[in-house]
């Protein structure tokens, strides 16, 4: 008998460790079964192994946003409450600020700190004290028990509990490593980004109002010059980044490509006129419906000669339609040029910080609408670094079209 009072198997005969061979006072022990004889199967398959990445890369986006939000609050709560409680009571104000309705969470967070000192997990001393191992809800009930100091800052905090609690959710989720739908992590993106603004850390960078800083971007958008997003067609595009966003509001709309089919089929003539009559300046620049390149282009796509050629041209009336409902038809331009299309980009306020620009390769067998595309902003990188800044592609693209743009010819 075992020490659980069950009988061992004994081992198989005719092998070596066999019960036979077994010296007096020892215990027989069977050979291990075919393991893929019993029990479920243990191996994942593709779609398993894609179930998890995309809860991992849900979870890492949630964590980002949880950080961020995290980190502001403790910083607004630190400037506030420290100055009227660590007077009076020193490296024990968080202690003090908490009071008989804290002591039993802000106890526990003394203790955690406790243990982290003594088994040296506190590797940096900016995070030895009581406010770093206070958790978010912790840090709320700090704001809420205190709110007459922090009102003068934060103008309704019905906004800030609100955001809050929808943040809950995703914060119960990623720390028990369940899995987060895409409608919650919208959900906390949303509530995030709201939380930010409300604590006085939104981002300052100019193009934000056109495309939104991702907080994965702002984490290490020094990694990809300034490319922001990439689409592994226009369709995807159009669905995160619509015409209108991309579009609408302008002040400067620099277009070069075959027929600029994102822009012309879009974005309305109606809304184009509107947009240049708010004072945008328009130069669009296409491929000559009448030039050789057509050609070789409709070649490459195996489609019927003349088809291209006749799109671009349908393209460009449309364009003069619009631009002869103007008053100011010297601020909506359009030009041809004649040599070998190399790329499609539609540059929006291109002249300043907040510039936006979405780009296109041309390739041999793939129609514009389904080539791969890149989404530019322009300005400086938004992760400073000591190193020598390289720039980025907007200007890269910015001079090519300025250069075809002297080498066109207008379209009367």
């Amino acid at each position: 008998m075992g020490s659980g009072g069950l009988e061992l198997p004994p081992g198989d005969e005719g092998h070596e460790g066999t019960s036979t061979d077994v010296p007096p006072g020892a215990v027989s022990l069977a050979r291990p079964m075919n393991v893929g004889a019993i029990g479920p199967e243990l191996d994942w398959g593709a779609e398993a192994w894609h179930e998890v990445r995309t809860r991992a890369q849900r979870a890492g986006r949630a964590y980002i946003w949880l950080n961020l939000v995290e980190q502001r609050l403790r910083a607004v709560v630190a400037a506030v409450l420290r100055p009227v409680y660590e007077p009076v009571h020193g490296d024990e104000w968080v202690v003090a600020a908490a009071g008989p309705a804290g002591q039993e969470w802000v106890q526990r967070a003394v203790a955690v700190r406790e243990v982290s000192r003594r088994k040296g997990y506190l590797l940096d001393p900016a995070d030895d004290n009581v406010l770093s191992f206070l958790t978010l809800p912790q840090l709320r009930e700090l704001m809420v028990q205190h709110w007459p100091c922090f009102e003068p800052y934060i103008d309704e905090r019905r906004d800030l509990e609100l955001a809050l609690d929808e943040l809950e959710v995703t914060r119960n989720v990623v720390s028990r490593n369940r899995a987060l739908s895409e409608a919650v992590l919208s959900q906390a993106e949303r509530a995030s980004a709201r939380l930010l603004e409300i604590l006085g850390a939104g981002g300052d960078v100019p193009s934000a109002r056109r495309l939104p800083v991702d907080a994965v971007e702002d984490l290490v958008g020094d990694r990809y010059a300034d490319v922001v997003a990439v689409h592994p067609d226009r369709v995807r595009l159009l669905r995160q980044f619509p015409a209108e966003d991309i579009f609408g509001g302008a002040r400067r709309l620099d277009a070069i490509g075959i027929g600029l089919n994102l822009l012309v089929q879009n974005f309305s003539g109606r809304r184009l006129v509107r947009l240049a009559e708010s004072g945008c300046r328009v130069r669009l620049l296409f491929l000559n419906p009448a030039c050789s390149a057509v050609k070789r282009r409709e070649r490459e796509l195996g489609i019927k000669r003349g088809e291209l050629s006749r799109a671009v041209e349908a393209n460009i009336l449309h364009m003069r339609r619009v631009r002869a409902r103007l008053r100011d038809q010297g601020a909506f331009e359009i030009q041809v040029f004649d040599e070998t299309p190399r790329f499609t980009a539609y540059l929006v306020d291109g002249d300043g910080a907040d510039g936006i620009a979405v780009v296109q390769s041309y390739l041999r067998r793939t129609r514009g609408m389904e080539a791969p595309v890149l989404v530019l902003r322009n300005g400086s990188k938004l992760v400073k670094s000591d190193h020598v800044d390289e720039g980025g592609l907007f200007p890269t693209y910015r001079e090519e079209f300025e250069l075809m743009w002297a080498d066109s010819r207008p379209v009367s």
